[in-house]
């Protein structure tokens, strides 16, 4: 089986700079670097850092993505492999949902930013990559980080052809993530 890897780096000094890796799964293959914004969305960055140490992203799939759009994953409650994925996208984590970091970061190609639902406080775990700007969702969803290498690989992630963008048959998953400091 191929793998991905998903290498986040979090803002701020190199001192102070977290790393997470996230091994994935599946159709696409190679690295994927993307730099987390903790200057603009604290507590999402936060969010992400603490399910990865938990290691609560470990086999969860991507579960919907969407050609010329956007690539989702993160749901720890209904989306881990090996279990019934009729559900992923639906749940969250055990912790409580964020209130809305909404900024003026643009959502362009490469930017990753927290799914949620109708109500802009209810992000949780989900997280999106960009595969093509969408000025639609400036303003409406937080952005937590952005792409620096690895655009080739994000848009080798097998593609849904679901309602919605729900990806059939065997997604690609996340099946281990390090945060390494």
């Amino acid at each position: 089986m191929k793998r991905l890897a998903l290498i986040l780096a979090l803002a701020g000094t190199p001192a102070l700079a977290t790393d997470l890796e996230l091994d994935v799964a599946g159709e696409a293959n190679g690295t994927i670097r993307i730099h987390l914004l903790d200057d603009v969305a604290p507590q999402h960055v936060a969010r992400i850092v603490e399910l990865a140490k938990s290691d609560a992203y470990d086999n969860v799939v991507f579960h919907r993505v969407i050609e010329g759009f956007m690539a989702q994953t993160g749901d720890v409650q209904y989306g881990k492999m090996g279990s019934d994925l009729s559900m992923a996208g639906m749940g969250g984590s055990d912790l409580p949902d964020l209130p809305a970091e909404f900024s003026d970061r643009p959502f362009t190609r490469g930017v990753v930013g927290m799914a949620r639902s109708s109500d802009p406080n209810s992000a949780n775990s989900q997280f999106f990559i960009m595969f093509a700007d969408a000025p639609h969702l400036n303003g409406q969803y937080t952005v937590v980080g952005e792409v620096t290498e690895g655009l080739d690989i994000l848009d080798a992630i097998k593609k849904g052809t679901g309602p919605n963008g729900e990806v059939e048959g065997e997604p690609d998953h996340i099946a281990d993530v390090r945060v390494i400091e």
